[in-house]
């Protein structure tokens, strides 16, 4: 049973029929919502009955939007932990930092969440070939879970996407395409092959599920955290997906009884100086971002010049009483090092840019000591060895080892 009523443009407000595919609205070409009779659900989903179900994505099955669980396609998206840093923490200031750590999902990142929930309602309706753009993790998800549900998968990269993202692409089964251009570029390609090739686009927010699969985060971390929710989230942002997927979240979960309303957290779109469309809008007090021109970061998933969703990332970062800040390329590797030092944890140079912004609002007074901070941390440092330098140490097994300078390196 699916507790979903209509899809709804998310600027002109627009109405959709539920379970039949969609793209943008066909009035303004914005993204739409899911919507979901949100008093059934309060009323046939007490929260008691989490207890009783796996520990995955599946588990808040009542606002999802598949009808029929026979169309889920899965790899095991379990829960991911949420871990305490206190040895970062007590450096930084904070007396209770959080990440949540999206790289133990299947394909490693975060986007095993979207893909997961839009290859499903492909799925379900009978959608045989579908197509992407990706500067990033995106491509090796959507790639490996039309392989697990037997779709054909197109994936178009910019030429400069990391190699890594490329080969896990292919590995997985789908037809990778290098574009001599940025993301925006890939994606108008897809967008022109949609007739001539038959492939339903899923290109981030240009079909309404991605955000339901990443709505999860904030589903789950709601439920980790005890009901309640952390003062100040800090998100990556590059196409927005997962901080808008987490305020509509938040926003159901105060619908259904399960949250108090009024206490969300200030939530923090992080983007590097090199390609900060959402920020240069936020500063300004525009609905709308313009085209980032020259967009440039090493933190792949960041590199999006143009996000369809701009206007849902800044009401969400407006409502929330947050704010859209950027950081520069030259705190990357320093954070990189840093967290796996000091906590053993692997970050992707997208969360260390959240990083570098938590330090200066740290600076500034803009977040409290006292505050509980949460961080995403949305992928793994091991996809991008490139970032990674290890120092030339070498042991010549004929002579004896001089323990003074290995000690001292």
């Amino acid at each position: 049973m699916s507790f979903v009523t209509h899809l709804e443009c998310a600027n002109c407000g627009k109405q959709f029929t539920a379970g039949q595919p969609h793209n943008l609205c066909t009035d303004c070409q914005r993204p739409l919502w899911v919507r979901y009779d949100l008093d059934a659900v309060k009323s046939a989903f007490p929260r008691e009955r989490l207890a009783k179900r796996p520990a995955d994505l599946w588990r808040y099955r009542e606002l999802l939007p598949y009808a029929d669980s026979a169309n889920v396609v899965s790899l095991g998206e379990t829960m991911t932990p949420i871990l305490s840093t206190p040895r970062l923490g007590a450096e930084l200031g904070l007396g209770n930092l959080l990440f949540k750590d999206e790289s133990r999902l299947p394909t490693g990142s975060f986007k095993a969440r979207g893909m997961a929930m839009a290859i499903t309602m492909a799925n379900e309706f009978g959608i045989w070939r579908v197509a992407c753009p990706t500067a990033g993790n995106a491509g090796g998800a959507m790639a490996a879970y039309a392989s697990r549900a037997g779709m054909e998968s197109y994936v178009f990269m910019p030429d400069d996407t990391p190699v890594i993202n490329m080969k896990e692409t292919h590995l997985a089964g789908a037809t990778v395409v290098q574009v001599n251009g940025l993301i925006n570029d890939c994606g108008r390609l897809v967008g022109e092959g949609r007739e001539p090739m038959g492939w339903f686009d899923l290109s981030t927010l240009k079909e309404p599920y991605r955000i339901e699969g990443k709505k999860t985060m904030g589903l789950e971390l709601a439920e980790q955290l005890d009901w309640e929710l952390p003062d100040v989230i800090l998100y990556p942002t590059g196409g927005g997906t997962g901080l808008v997927g987490m305020w509509k979240a938040f926003a159901e979960l105060e619908a259904i009884g399960w949250l108090p309303h009024g206490k969300r957290p200030r939530m923090i779109s992080c983007q590097s100086e090199g390609c900060a469309p959402v920020v240069s809008a936020y500063a300004a007090g525009e609905k709308h971002a313009p085209p980032f021109e020259n967009a440039h970061t090493v933190a792949s998933g960041l590199r999006v010049p143009v996000a369809v969703g701009d206007f849902m990332i800044l009401n969400a970062v407006r409502e929330s009483g947050g704010s859209a800040v950027t950081a520069p390329e030259s705190c990357i590797e320093e954070w990189m090092t840093r967290l796996a030092k000091l906590e053993g944890l692997a970050i992707c140079p997208e969360t260390a840019i959240c990083m570098g912004v938590l330090d200066q609002l740290l600076a500034k007074g803009e977040i409290q000591p006292s505050e509980r901070v949460l961080v995403f941390n949305t992928g793994g440092a091991m996809k991008y060895p490139e970032l990674i330098e290890i120092p030339s140490r070498h042991h010549d097994l004929g002579q004896a080892p001089d323990w003074k300078a290995i000690a001292e390196s």
